[in-house]
């Protein structure tokens, strides 16, 4: 019969197409926000784990990290507070962050607690701050911090180990130096650092 053409087609699925990219303008418009857990190997106490959040501005590169020792919304919550004062003394002003759909940002997809803001989102509003949720399970959206964690994974955690959670922020602030003053092909062979000083005026 379905030869013949007596049953009745199902409906085609629509295809998802992705929108353009939308090209900031301008320092501190929307900032990637990610989490990365830090490889077992480089910890020195095999019960400790670590967490590095990551900030990056989608204009300039340039780039925040601070390390936690868990990855929960009280710590999303208390590094947004650190972002946005490191922003600000660099002349950026936050307008937008943006996350993955994580339980450590959002409740969205939580079936107990879907209303219910997380104190994360909670420290946004209060800061005056839109949140953006990419689409789930396309972490593509979010590819500027996940590109940056890949860079991390490879010439970062393959030959560094930490032995407190302290090391590790004093091993990543260092980190952060060198990336965000290392020269970038979509920046036009300017580090972010330069980049940031060629667009931001300073009060």
């Amino acid at each position: 019969m379905k030869k013949l053409g007596m049953l009745p087609k199902k409906p085609k699925k629509a295809t998802y197409k992705p929108k353009p990219y939308e090209q900031m303008t301008y320092p501190g418009e929307r900032i990637q926000v990610d989490v990365k857990v830090v490889p077992r190997k480089c910890i020195a106490d095999p019960e400790m784990k670590l967490y590095q959040y990551t900030a990056i501005d989608e204009y300039t590169r340039i780039r925040f990290l601070y390390g936690y020792e868990e990855q929960s919304t009280y710590s999303s919550a208390d590094f947004v507070k650190r972002l946005v004062k490191w922003y600000k003394r660099r002349g950026i002003t936050v307008k937008c962050i943006q996350t993955d759909n994580g339980f450590e940002f959002t409740n969205r997809f939580s079936p107990s607690k879907r209303d219910k803001k997380t104190l994360f989102e909670n420290t946004l509003s209060q800061l005056g701050i839109e949140h953006k949720l990419i689409r789930p399970y396309t972490p593509r959206h979010n590819g500027k911090v996940e590109r940056s964690h890949r860079e991390d994974h490879n010439k970062f955690y393959s030959c560094h180990r930490f032995y407190s959670c302290d090391d590790l922020n004093v091993q990543l602030a260092a980190r952060l130096s060198r990336t965000n003053n290392r020269p970038m092909r979509p920046l036009k062979w300017f580090s972010p650092i330069e980049f940031l000083n060629n667009s931001v005026q300073y009060d």
